[in-house]
């Protein structure tokens, strides 16, 4: 085992904020230490593990391979360390005035946020969250490395690892306006193929909405495509549109913008919402308050209908 006792733990603290921050300016700002501070921390930290550890670029800060291995062990010390240090500590929401981040799709954002922003204006008042839209590798770095606390959703990446707990499933509705004759309960395969479509392109999980529209017939790239789900409701009050979509957020969206939904006539797989987490944050008081309430406000013992 290396010799821990010339290592000091600040040193630790700078090469995590080096980490996230990628420049000396914003880390010594962060810290609030002198930049000439924050660069004597680096020339130590490069003695410790005898590597340069970061380079100059023209965007800043580029981390060595051995820099970018360090991220994640850096991080998880840091916290145990930190958790070890709080531990008589308990959270009171009431009082707590601590951020999360949770890594939401374009439609976990409009499904979670509203009423987690209101629970936390009941229980919690001084709570903070942040959603933030991450996907792939770069979800599972940064909640690897503490930079997001828990991710709600369709994440098939956060699997070996991570914790996680089943929310709900659900299946899909197809959205109108109310003024579209030809749509509605009565509307069969043929015409729904034949109709005119939104297709929603890179918003999590419209993937197998579109596979199944592709399965069924419908050729995509001619028909009308929004990148994410925000402008899909404002869209389809205008035109004779249809917009398939997953089950709970059809039923919101309709009933605030006055549209009619039915049941898409083709197959698509049903939908499971998960909660992720990292073991470093299983045993944390304030993130079990989080999940416990994700659970309590969102989740359900039976697939949704």
């Amino acid at each position: 085992m290396a010799d821990l006792r010339g290592i000091d733990l600040n040193l630790l603290l700078v090469l995590h904020n080096l980490l996230e921050e990628r420049n000396l300016s914003a880390v010594a700002r962060r810290m609030n230490l002198s930049q000439p501070a924050v660069s004597n921390a680096l020339r130590r930290l490069r003695q410790v593990f005898d590597d340069d550890l970061f380079v100059r670029v023209a965007q800043g800060m580029q981390p060595t391979p051995l820099a970018e291995r360090l991220e994640e062990p850096v991080a998880e010390a840091l916290a145990l360390v930190s958790s070890m240090l709080n531990v008589r500590d308990a959270f009171d929401p009431a009082t707590s005035r601590r951020r999360f981040v949770l890594a939401l799709s374009d439609v976990g954002e409009i499904h979670f946020m509203p009423e987690l922003v209101a629970l936390c204006s009941r229980q919690a008042p001084g709570v903070r969250l942040e959603a933030v839209r991450l996907e792939g590798a770069e979800l599972r770095r940064a909640m690897e490395a503490g930079r997001v606390d828990v991710a709600v959703g369709v994440f098939d990446e956060l699997g070996a690892g991570f914790f996680q707990r089943m929310l709900f499933r659900q299946n899909y509705l197809t959205l109108h306006r109310r003024q579209y004759a030809e749509a509605g309960p009565h509307m069969d395969r043929e015409a729904f193929l034949r109709a005119r479509h939104l297709i929603v392109t890179q918003a999590a999980p419209y993937g197998q909405v579109n596979q199944a529209l592709q399965r069924a017939g419908v050729n995509l790239s001619e028909h009308f495509a929004v990148p994410h789900f925000g402008a899909v409701p404002y869209i389809l009050t205008e035109s004779d549109l249809l917009a398939t979509v997953p089950h709970k957020l059809a039923l919101a969206v309709a009933a605030r913008y006055g549209l009619a939904t039915l049941k898409p006539p083709i197959r698509i797989p049903n939908l499971q919402t998960n909660v992720f987490w990292t073991r470093r944050l299983h045993r944390d008081a304030g993130h079990q308050w989080l999940r416990e309430r994700l659970a309590e406000s969102f989740g359900e013992r039976q697939p949704a209908a």
